[in-house]
């Protein structure tokens, strides 16, 4: 099933939309924050399981860089894996502690096991919520 993933922060007005792909269409809430879990751990994985071979930059990967504010080669420091059940367990846990908001389709999902109606035109929007910190005299 293909699907849009929007991505938001609060207080930044720029939106990522991601095109998704999953292996089969989820259930409930639980299922769609799962399934996307384990592609974004499997994707973490492999690329810190990639080889890097070319040791330089070309001129217009250096200009394509620069546009974005960094140039780098691309090495990672942090060669550990994830833990995929690790993630999924935070990921439940952080939705239920508010970190996180899920809209589909405009309309907000509250609860884990509420179960979804996604067509291949659904728009599922994360919204990462930014908690003030400080003391206030």
């Amino acid at each position: 099933m293909q699907l849009t993933l929007q991505l938001k922060r609060l207080g930044k007005k720029k939106v990522k939309k991601v095109p998704f792909t999953l292996a089969e269409t989820p259930q409930t809430l639980e299922d769609l924050l799962i399934a996307c879990v384990k592609n974004q751990v499997a994707a973490f994985n492999n690329k810190r399981l990639a080889v890097n071979v070319i040791g330089f930059l070309s001129p217009s990967e250096i200009q394509d860089q620069a546009t974005s504010g960094k140039v780098d080669f691309g090495d990672l420091a942090n060669k550990n894996l994830a833990n995929e059940q690790e993630a999924i367990d935070n990921v439940r846990i952080a939705f239920k502690d508010g970190l996180f908001l899920v809209f589909i389709d405009d309309e907000e999902v509250t609860d884990l096991k509420t179960p979804l109606q996604l067509t291949s035109q659904s728009v599922v929007t994360f919204i990462r919520m930014t908690f003030l910190v400080g003391t206030y005299w």
